[in-house]
């Protein structure tokens, strides 16, 4: 039998949301075994001043397996 777990994250990346996904898993998986997926839970930008996205955020939801 397997079992999985589920991990809650933030991230940000002045970037993209897709760099802050892939930041938020590559570093999932250095604390984390047998990392099998990440769910985008929410997504939300920080606007700065002048109008433009200065930060983008994710909420994941990382899924891993139990070791036995």
């Amino acid at each position: 039998m397997t079992i999985a777990s589920v991990s809650e994250i933030k991230v940000s990346s002045t970037k993209s949301f897709e760099d802050a996904i892939q930041q938020g898993v590559m570093r999932a998986s250095k604390t984390l075994r047998k990392v099998k997926s990440a769910w985008v839970e929410n997504q939300e930008v920080i606007v700065a001043e002048d109008g433009k996205i200065s930060e983008y955020r994710v909420h994941l939801r990382i899924t891993f397996v139990l070791d036995d």
